[in-house]
């Protein structure tokens, strides 16, 4: 076997191979506070003694919780003597300009917490004044009397020249060796104080929580004797082992999310589509990412929290470009105090969860929303459901103020929904100067394939895939991921034909680094590099890709011109005669691991006769109630189309067609909509 677990807000997904290399899924609810209980539920209904299982990958939200719900560890910080309020001066360009009652973020190390040690390096990696390894025992003594679990040490220049950090890790050592300790040149290797420390302080914040919950992970898996290929999902959409996750675990705080859209490139690749938007809605959460010219976008510029009024906290790891909003299932509906219709951000998650649920929730979610308008059929609940409870609901919490029927209560949830989710995509796509009538949406999650078809239309795309699994496709993306690191280093220099040999040179540099970290042996790795540029004396960066991971003239010359091309699409003007500056050089290792591929089904023994397995009253907005077939996507096989107005559903997805549109499976059991003329 070959299993993939990922815990989201309110289920946790299993997929699983044969020793045929056949798929299987399965989902639990997951067990918010103690997350590997709800894996083993999920587990032990599959795996047995006598199962030999070649690989476990996991996806989790804990790191992203443990930072949203501030439940870290307490944190010491030390840093360079003047910078002690690197985490409080932040950045002046805050999102909410004309507030004058605008706060900036509250650091997550208060500043008692934060010391400062005499020292310093300069921009080029000069030590400048030596570091005074007298005050470390003072400092530290100070950390244990104030009850500190991690110590985080981002001295200035560090990414530069690390080796005063790395002197004052071996000293903290020395006198605490149980503490947890991060370097900023261990965790990243890029310029700006401010997201570096920051960055550096969210690793020691999770690191005592990531660790005991990797712990105790390993220990329940070796109940049922998963001991050995331990792999974690990275932010970058790469895999990493358990021990170095313990040591970075801010690396793993979009964990999940990401392996769908690696998943939706996977799938892209195999169908011949390489523009694509990815679209995951879960039961807490709504997700999307832009994939160009078959490639996942993976930026370092991610913050968690951030929107238009606040600024967030920066993470300067590499991360799975992503635009994520609090509306999936368990997204609970409500009037507001200025009389306004909002859904979410908050859910009602795994427990009580939805009113559908019937666990005592009695606020309307968009899950209850889409049960009562017949687009969700009440028999895949593993519980009894009660429309009267959910038409209560609808009519005590939304019909009743707004004076509207509980189906138009219920459509008006769905439609403010659909609205926060179009303007995600719109963020990810117009926003970056890309037309989504050029993309095809590849739409998973329990809820993707819901929400799906009505975005689509308003995007005026063209196509939208329903992948095999859909429901459970961030778990199937995990399988199909290989080894990843990112090597990122800030070393300015003009972006000219002068400095092709210092170039070259950190490129070596790097890709030393990444062999010498790797577990196997050269020959199983390939690389990719990125070049940060940007016009000399401007701020902003613009990632560009090489062709191959040598640099001469003619491939700089051919980068130039990109850059100009891309940062116009970017920031819609180019400057041909400013000089080009490097900023970063980023190299990329990849593994080249077994991963899972998809594969063609066998459809023989399917009757499709019999696929059409009821018939149900579906609310169509303006129209009303209508009788539609429900379709069995499970006895559907490739050439059979439906038209709509139609429902095809499986036990744990649902998609429902217009009367505009018309959908068919392919041979990998993928459904796809051909969305017809608006």
């Amino acid at each position: 076997m070959k299993i993939a677990t990922d815990i989201g807000g309110t289920f946790t997904d299993l997929v699983y191979t044969d020793e045929k290399g056949n798929l299987h899924f399965d989902k639990g609810h997951t067990t918010p506070g103690h997350f590997e209980d709800g894996i083993l539920n999920v587990l032990e209904r599959h795996v047995t003694e006598d199962s030999l299982v070649e690989s476990f990958i996991h996806g989790s939200t804990v790191i992203i919780n443990t930072l949203t719900e501030r439940k870290g560890g307490i944190v010491g910080l030390i840093t360079t003597k003047g910078f002690r309020d690197v985490l409080e001066i932040a950045r002046g360009n805050r999102p909410d300009l004309y507030n004058f009652k605008y706060k900036k973020p509250t650091p997550f190390v208060e500043r008692y917490l934060r010391q400062e040690i005499d020292e310093r390096i300069d921009f080029k990696g000069n030590i400048m004044k030596a570091l005074n390894i007298e005050d470390v025992g003072e400092i530290v003594n100070k950390f244990k009397e104030l009850g500190v679990e991690a110590i985080a040490i981002s001295l200035i220049h560090g990414y530069k020249n690390p080796k005063h950090e790395i002197q004052l890790k071996e000293e903290i050592i020395k006198i605490w060796p149980e503490v947890y300790i991060t370097l900023s040149s261990e965790t990243i290797k890029e310029y700006r104080e401010y997201e570096r420390t920051n960055t550096t302080v969210l690793n020691s914040y999770v690191k005592p929580i990531a660790h005991a919950y990797l712990k105790s992970l390993k220990e329940k898996l070796s109940t049922i004797d998963i001991t050995e290929h331990l792999k974690i999902m990275q932010s970058n959409g790469g895999t990493t082992s358990f021990d170095k996750a313990m040591e970075l675990p801010i690396n793993l705080v979009e964990s999940g999310p990401v392996a769908g859209m690696f998943g939706a490139a996977k799938l892209g690749e195999l169908l011949n589509e390489s523009n694509i938007i990815a679209f995951d809605v879960g039961g807490t959460t709504a997700k999307c990412s832009l994939i160009t010219n078959g490639k996942v976008n993976v930026t370092t510029d991610y913050y968690i929290e951030r929107n238009e009024k606040f600024a967030g906290y920066p993470i300067k790891t590499p991360v799975v470009d992503i635009v994520e909003i609090g509306n999936g299932g368990g997204s609970i509906a409500r009037v507001d105090q200025f009389g306004s219709l909002k859904v979410g951000p908050d859910s009602a998650g795994a427990n009580p969860g939805p009113v559908a649920y019937g666990l005592g929730n009695t606020q309307p979610t968009i899950t209850d929303a889409n049960v009562y308008l017949g687009r969700l059929s009440l028999e895949n609940f593993d519980n009894p459901v009660s429309i009267n409870k959910i038409e209560e609901a609808l009519i005590a919490s939304i019909a009743k103020p707004f004076h509207v029927t509980a189906e138009e209560a219920a459509q008006g949830i769905l439609d403010i929904a659909n609205s926060n989710m179009l303007n995600a995509l719109k963020l990810i796509s117009i926003r970056k100067g890309y037309d989504p009538e050029d993309f095809t949406m590849v739409a998973f999650g329990g809820g993707g394939p819901l929400h799906a078809i009505n975005l689509a239309e308003e995007l005026n795309m063209k196509k939208v895939i329903i992948p095999y699994g859909s429901s459970v496709f961030s778990a199937i993306g995990m399988m199909m991921t290989e080894y990843r690191q990112d090597y990122i280093q800030t070393n300015l220099m003009n972006f000219d034909k002068n400095h092709v040999a210092d170039i070259q040179k950190n490129i070596d540099d790097a890709i030393e680094s990444a062999y010498k970290d790797a577990p196997l042996s050269k020959d199983h790795y390939h690389f990719e590099i990125h070049y940060d540029l940007r016009y000399k004396g401007q701020e902003h960066a613009v990632k560009m890709s090489a062709s191959n991971i040598a640099i001469n003239e003619a491939e700089l010359g051919h980068l130039a011109e990109a850059f100009h091309i891309k940062h116009k699409q970017e920031f819609s003007f180019d400057l041909p005669n400013t000089p080009i500056e490097l900023v970063n050089l980023h190299l990329t290792i990849y593994g080249k691991d077994e991963a899972v591929q998809f594969k063609e089904l066998d459809f023989s023994d399917i009757d499709v006769t019999t696929c059409i397995k009821s018939k149900r009253q579906l609310y169509v907005k303006k129209t009303g109630w209508v009788k539609v077939n429900v379709y069995d996507q499970q006895k559907l096989v490739p050439g059979y189309v439906i038209s709509g107005p139609a429902i095809v559903e499986n036990p744990t997805s649902t998609v429902v067609i217009s009367e505009k549109q018309s959908i068919e499976i392919d041979k990998y059991g993928n459904i796809i909509v051909e969305m017809g003329e608006k």
